[in-house]
């Protein structure tokens, strides 16, 4: 068996009977997860414009489980449009048909349902998730992810009194309908911005008194853990406490070597973990959230919670805790430079992070990925070397499968390391090497910030830098202890570069997560391709798999009523959830063979007549 380059780990041979007992221990562990999600568009909960609720709640209920377990989600789309949810930096581990975005499934439609079924397979840390299609995420349906360590791997720091998720995000005071149908001006395509950021949905402390506000309650000399996910639309945001430290410990499924922090930078789509320590006096004290890249004195558009302490009769005093320019692009930098790898700890297995690692990786691929504005036909459009990505009606995974991709998408048509000469919209799929190291690096040419993300991988992020990035550029990477996760940002007029090892095989989306880019088109997806037919290699469709596009007709019809609340029963002696998942797509997906081999022959037919 080769080891990657890079990879220093030992060969299995050399376990010894300690490690082989904790290996066989975390095997038997997970557990299946089975919930009921009912998505509405709720007009009762506030603020301001009618929001989608899931089970009624805004934002929507916490997905809790720990490394390995098996989660079934029936989704119920109660609303009047198509739905599909996406699980930000959940990898999906050989499973792509669960990714939950265009270019991996068909759309939930209204008054239907479609069960999830994924794995937080060798995972820890924060998360969230959100709704992928239609500008949606504007109008809610996110919420947060938490990943927890198995018992038998120690966790770096001691354990917390208790843990708090703080989903902030930029809010548009009209729905995100209206805000959709201008997407088509360049005024909102370009130049528009969000009207305030919200705490867990909530409006800020210093808003009207009859509406809720966020609040933490906590108890003196104690110590707790907030996991901070930015489910924005637009804005990257400094967060702080007033008179309060934190100490910075995990970034989407990485614990990093803690550093103490004033103030903490999270962009459009990335999630932390800070430690808090309730060290002042008995009181109030405020919560602020401010967006980046805009005026610091506006305070009307801050995210304002409270952090209580449950001895206090004092409401918060003072003026709100100032945090950095918001213009300052250095101060920014040199914070995201500051977040480095524990290389000594274990996750999600008891092996150190940093035995798999990047100190002499050969590069297989380089991609020079360059996000720009360009109108086309008339109408705004975000581009990457100047394509707009233009979703086709059948899902790019389902036409990989059953029709080879035929006339649905052509398989490197774009180029990933040069501007295509001609702007134009169209379906971007480009080939990834399996098992190979690929550099991505994110030019932004755009006036505003922006966040790139990678569906089924971490990357390593390894350097930032200002104006072109050349290959010379590599000499001052971080190849040390750079961080890992699947969300980083980049500054106007700059670059961003990380590596990633393609092990994942599937057709994985990388994009902008700054909701008006991705949704005018800024995006393409990565097509990493194994050709050994074997499951444990590539998960096989699933039987419960949704048609759509070329396959519309055929498509058998799928309950409108929910059916009974009944739990599955449980997996047979011995078997494991990694066996669930690898469950055959059976009678289902040989229909879908045969209606594929019939689309061949008819267009190879149609050549004839």
């Amino acid at each position: 068996m080769a080891w990657p380059s890079g990879d220093r780990r030992r060969p299995p041979w050399l376990i010894g009977p300690a490690t082989l007992l904790m290996f066989l221990v975390l095997a038997v562990s997970a557990e299946d997860i089975f919930l009921d999600w009912h998505v509405t568009l709720d007009t009762n909960i506030k603020p301001d414009q009618p929001v989608i609720a899931i089970n009624g709640l805004f934002p929507g209920p916490l997905l809790n489980g720990t490394t390995d377990d098996v989660f079934h989600v029936n989704v119920f789309n109660q609303m009047d449009e198509p739905l599909l949810i996406t699980w930000n930096g959940i990898q999906q581990r050989l499973n792509s048909w669960q990714d939950g975005v265009s270019g991996t499934n068909c759309p939930i439609l209204p008054g239907e349902n479609w069960s999830y079924m994924f794995q937080f397979k060798d995972q820890i840390g924060t998360f969230s998730y959100f709704p992928s299609l239609n500008f949606q995420k504007a109008g809610g349906a996110f919420g947060p992810i938490r990943i927890n360590n198995r018992p038998v791997i120690q966790v770096p720091f001691p354990k917390p009194e208790a843990e708090f998720d703080l989903l902030i995000g930029d809010w548009y005071d009209r729905s995100f309908k209206d805000v959709r149908s201008m997407m088509s001006t360049n005024l909102m395509a370009y130049n528009s911005t969000p009207d305030k950021i919200l705490m867990n949905g909530k409006a800020a402390y210093s808003a009207l008194p009859t509406e809720a506000h966020e609040s933490f309650t906590v108890a003196k000399g104690k110590t707790y853990r907030i996991r901070i996910s930015n489910v924005g639309t637009a804005w990257s945001f400094n967060f702080r406490i007033q008179k309060h430290k934190m100490v910075l410990v995990e970034t989407e499924g990485s614990y990093t070597n803690q550093i103490t922090l004033d103030s903490l930078d999270v962009h459009v789509g990335q999630s932390y973990s800070v430690l808090v320590t309730a060290d002042q006096n008995a009181s109030d004290y405020y919560m602020v959230a401010s967006p980046k890249m805009f005026n610091a004195s506006d305070v009307t558009r801050f995210g304002i919670g409270v952090l209580h302490y449950d001895k206090s009769t004092t409401p918060p005093n003072g003026s709100l805790p100032r945090g950095p320019d918001p213009f300052n692009q250095k101060f920014s930098i040199h914070q995201a430079q500051s977040i480095r790898w524990n290389l000594t700890t274990g996750a999600a297995r008891p092996n150190p992070q940093g035995t798999f690692n990047v100190h002499n990786v050969t590069l297989s691929q380089t991609f020079i990925l360059r996000a720009s504005i360009a109108e086309i036909n008339g109408l705004p459009q975000f581009t990457v070397n100047n394509v707009s990505y233009l979703a086709p009606d059948t899902p790019l995974k389902l036409a990989d499968q059953f029709l080879n991709g035929s006339g649905v998408y052509k398989l490197d048509e774009f180029s990933t390391n040069s501007s295509n000469f001609k702007t134009v919209r169209g379906v971007f799929v480009a080939s990834g090497k399996h098992k190979g190291w690929i550099e991505l690096v994110f030019h932004n040419d755009l006036e505003g910030m922006d966040a790139w993300h990678l569906d089924g991988f971490g990357f390593y992020v390894v350097g930032f830098g200002t104006g072109k990035w050349s290959q010379k550029s590599r000499s001052k990477y971080n190849l040390h202890d750079p961080v890992v996760r699947s969300t980083v940002q980049v500054y106007p007029g700059g670059w961003t570069a990380v590596y990633a090892y393609l092990d994942n095989p599937g057709m994985w989306n990388l994009r902008s997560q700054h909701l008006k880019n991705w949704y005018l088109g800024e995006e393409l997806y990565l097509r990493v391709y194994d050709a050994d037919p074997n499951p444990a290699k590539e998960k096989p469709a699933p039987n419960n798999l949704l048609l759509c596009g070329e396959f519309a007709p055929f498509a058998p019809p799928t309950p409108v009523v929910p059916p009974p609340p009944l739990q599955p029963s449980p997996p047979a002696p011995g078997a494991s959830s990694a066996q669930s998942l690898q469950t055959a797509a059976g009678f289902h997906i040989a229909i879908i063979c045969i209606v594929a081999t019939f689309f061949q022959i008819s267009r190879s037919s149609s050549h004839f007549l």
